[in-house]
């Protein structure tokens, strides 16, 4: 691609006023940052390099201000110089205070929720390479001739936007990025862009390949995107503005490429994988009040995927890659019911990393669709409690293509061949199945590749899923009642009532917090207390 050269506009997305450190411990319990840490050893982020690329806040619409200020200032976030590379149009530096930029608020606030310590996600990265960010876009993701270097960092964090950009502007911008991610596996998080600026979703926000992140309960835009109605953002976690938001994410990712390539997830090349780490992180996220989708439109138009949980996320990670059962080809556009076979996936939470072909046929064959498929027995051994499901599924936009092969999604009963749910988008390289209510059976989860609108007879993918049936203990323990129910999946509160005339009226009140031991939540609980009706809630 020769991407043109341009005055880069640039808008850094500030919140009005920073966390505090309570603020922050506050959220890393939120995305299950806490929890991690409780059950896991020593993920930190070791061992990953990444970039922050900044904004210059003296720089903004274009307009010079007086000040060069876009980098991280080591002493702001407790971590020393030595971690530190900063680069921009006027050069490299390994010191600071340099004569390549100024420090700014903005990037110290970003950097304390990445991998400050002490409130960090990944506060043991190996290398971080700050740029400023018009350097960065002109010089690496849209240099002239079209050469981008490799810049040797597994992720970038972009806590800024173009702000609204025209139709071609944006998809300009969007291949940039996604070939750049393609060619070096380069994962990018980057802020979906604030409502205060733009209603909608932002470059570089908007680009197949990134993880695009939105603020929960905050100052945050929605989808979908301007060019095709993509869905953008993937995915949420608090932190007030975009900017701070977006940084959890990217701490999040590191984290697990730290478990992918210590073998946390048993096979470390497909584990680390961008597209690996970007569907767990969206299948281990909570749906949110109000989270909805549809078919055609895999992911909420506000929260994406729901709220980050790299707890969840890891644990799917730990449940190892699991191949498809079959591949088998059907006439394109035909019926692609379970096939019967015999084979099951052997866990009911983890992962896979495949490929898929179809076949775009000629004078003498017919085109055929592609299908692998996934067989599971969904069961506990209760035959009345009911599962969810939550499957997501992630490829990227090949180099130099307008384009995407089209993949989907199907969940089928193999007791009746039925359908149970669909993920179809056209448009989107996300494909996303939410159930909450499952049934107990043999399921076939299938990825179909369809011949047509084919970049390729073959894709690159990467699957995650997670079924799961949550179990409530109830235990006498001299006078009291003893709650206790498993860590994973995270996001599960205690709730009592008095009674259960409708509307039943739920409530928290007069339960004591929950303490974690052997990988179970336990509360302990006054027999005296006026509630006798218990349950789990997830948001």
């Amino acid at each position: 691609m020769n991407a043109p050269r341009r005055q880069t506009i640039l808008l850094f997305l500030a919140a009005a006023v920073f966390l505090g450190q309570a603020a922050r411990a506050q959220n890393l319990g939120q995305i299950g940052v806490t929890l991690l840490r409780v059950e896991t050893t020593n993920l930190n982020g070791s061992g990953i390099r990444i970039a922050q690329v900044e904004a210059n806040n003296g720089d903004t619409n274009g307009i010079f201000h007086g000040t060069n200020s876009w980098e991280v200032n080591p002493a702001a976030v407790g971590q020393p110089l030595a971690l530190f590379t900063y680069t921009s149009g006027l050069g490299t530096s390994t010191s600071f205070t340099n004569g390549v930029g100024d420090e700014s608020g903005h990037a110290d606030a970003v950097a304390r929720n990445f991998y400050g310590i002490p409130s960090g996600v990944a506060t043991n990265v190996a290398h971080v390479d700050n740029f400023e960010a018009n350097y960065f876009i002109n010089s690496v993701i849209e240099p002239t001739p079209y050469l981008p270097p490799d810049i040797g960092d597994a992720m970038v964090n972009q806590s800024f936007t173009f702000g609204p950009l025209s139709t071609n502007d944006q998809e300009t911008v969007d291949s940039a990025y996604d070939n750049y991610a393609d060619t070096y596996q380069t994962l990018f998080i980057s802020a979906a862009c604030n409502a205060s600026i733009s209603p909608r979703v932002c470059a570089p926000g908007t680009a197949y390949n990134c993880i695009s992140v939105g603020a929960y309960g905050g100052d945050s835009s929605v989808g979908p995107t301007l060019d095709n109605g993509r869905c953008k953002p993937d995915i949420v976690a608090p932190g007030g503005a975009t900017s701070f938001s977006t940084p959890y994410v990217a701490g999040a990712a590191a984290l697990l490429m730290q478990a992918a390539l210590r073998g946390d997830g048993g096979n470390t090349n497909s584990a680390v994988d961008i597209r690996t780490v970007k569907a767990l992180l969206l299948n281990g996220a909570i749906k949110p009040a109000g989270w909805t989708n549809s078919n055609s439109s895999p992911l909420d138009a506000r929260y994406g995927a729901g709220v980050l949980n790299v707890f969840n996320s890891y644990e799917q990670l730990a449940g190892g890659k699991q191949g498809y059962i079959v591949s088998a080809a059907v006439s394109s556009g035909g019926a692609h019911p379970p096939t019967g076979d015999s084979g099951t996936v052997g866990v009911l939470n983890g992962w896979d990393f495949n490929s898929i072909s179809s076949t775009s046929g000629g004078i003498l064959s017919s085109a055929t669709d592609g299908v692998n498929h996934y067989y599971f027995n969904v069961t506990n051994g209760s035959g009345s409690a009911a599962f969810t499901l939550t499957a997501t599924l992630v490829w990227n936009r090949q180099q130099n293509q307008t384009g995407i092969n089209n993949l989907d999604l199907f969940l089928y009963d193999c007791a009746n061949s039925n359908l149970v749910a669909c993920s179809t988008s056209r448009v989107d390289n996300v494909e996303h199945i939410f159930l909450p209510k499952l049934a107990q059976g043999r399921y076939d989860l299938q990825i179909l590749k369809s011949a047509g609108n084919s970049v390729s007879d073959a894709e690159t993918y990467a699957l995650a899923f997670e079924f799961f049936s949550e179990p409530l203990q109830i235990a006498q323990v001299e006078t009291n009642a003893a709650f206790s129910w498993p860590v994973y999946p995270a996001g599960f509160t205690l709730e009592s009532a008095t009674n259960l005339a409708s509307p039943a009226v739920w409530t928290t009140n007069n339960i004591p917090p929950l303490v974690v031991t052997n990988s179970q939540n336990y509360i302990l609980l006054n027999a005296t207390n006026a509630n006798r009706f218990f349950r789990l809630r997830r948001p």
